[in-house]
């Protein structure tokens, strides 16, 4: 056997290619997971149901007026204030 140091320097590469790809593409997926979680949350048929059993008049007003994506921001905003008489601990 003949020592090249060509060989032995892309057996190293293919070890550490072979160890860090799987782990570069699990942090993509999650990555791409993060970024598609917003977007099928707000894609779904909760949101539109919720809001129709929920709705008071003036976010239905706002749906009329203005269309699905504004009566449903104006929704999501008043589902995120607390409730009357209890507030965030600052």
């Amino acid at each position: 056997m003949r020592w090249s140091p060509v060989g032995h320097h892309g057996e190293v590469m293919f070890v550490i290619a072979a160890v860090t790809f799987p782990l570069l593409l699990l942090g993509l997926l999650l990555a791409m997971e993060r970024v598609e979680r917003p977007l099928n949350a707000a894609d779904t048929g909760k949101g539109l149901e919720g809001f129709l059993d929920n709705a008071r008049p003036d976010e239905v007003s706002t749906f009329v007026n203005q269309g699905l994506p504004a009566a449903l921001e104006r929704y999501r905003r008043r589902l995120r204030r607390p409730p009357p008489g209890k507030h965030r601990a600052a």
